[in-house]
């Protein structure tokens, strides 16, 4: 089966926010964009992807999330393609108690979050669930591909995200089995057959943070 078949779709989790620095809950409500370092990665990424011309997209989205919009605008150039803000996207939401909350004060209130063995588990409180999570990821991807059918897409997303999309593709339970530190403006490159399987060609390539690598914060450090 020929490659025009495939709908290829590139997912790049956003530079590291100042949320990750600031050891906050950056959800919707409260996210401020990328730290210094964040913005470093991702025009390095943009540089590379420039220079190597190794992914070409019809179509570039991101999450609604600032450190998301703020990372795909420094591609838009390098990939000749202006960014579409894409909700469905966007990270686990905390919801409003929560959102914004230092570790911390999540843990003084809360205790640990338990993220490895009930996917209907409100870990916020009152925030969504790992399995309307997955849910709301699945459905949004699906619209994309669906849109992009027989095109290259890039979503410019989120740890979280590209976890959910992972574990679908692999047919992994929703959560436990293992984790994911998918690296800050990392590749992960996914080719949807014709025949609706999955090809998996590459995971977390970040080839162009050689010594940009942050260390991981835990609680939200996937996200």
């Amino acid at each position: 089966m020929g490659a025009e078949a495939e709908t290829r779709l590139v997912l790049v989790r956003h530079g590291e926010s100042l949320a990750t620095v600031e050891r906050v809950i950056g959800g919707p409500r409260t996210c401020r964009g990328l730290s210094d370092l964040g913005h470093r990665q991702s025009k390095r990424l943009a540089v590379r992807l420039a220079e190597t011309a190794e992914v070409r997209v019809e179509a570039l989205y991101s999450s609604a999330f600032a450190r998301a919009r703020e990372t795909a605008a420094h591609l838009e150039a390098a990939l000749g393609q202006r960014c579409i803000v894409e909700p469905a996207v966007g990270e686990h939401d905390p919801g409003p108690d929560c959102d914004g909350l230092t570790y911390d004060d999540f843990v003084a209130r809360y205790g640990l979050p338990d993220w490895e063995s009930d996917p209907d588990l409100e870990v916020f409180p009152g925030g969504e669930t790992v399995s309307v999570f997955h849910r709301r990821v699945h459905a949004g991807i699906d619209d994309l591909l669906e849109r992009h059918r027989g095109q290259s897409v890039m979503v410019v997303c989120h740890g979280g995200v590209i976890d959910a999309v992972m574990r679908r593709i692999l047919q992994a339970p929703v959560v436990g089995g293992f984790q994911m530190y998918t690296f800050n403006t990392s590749l992960t490159e996914m080719h949807r057959l014709e025949t609706d399987q999955w090809r998996l060609v590459r995971y977390n390539d970040a080839a162009h943070l050689v010594g940009e690598h942050p260390a991981p914060s835990r609680l939200e450090d996937t996200r």
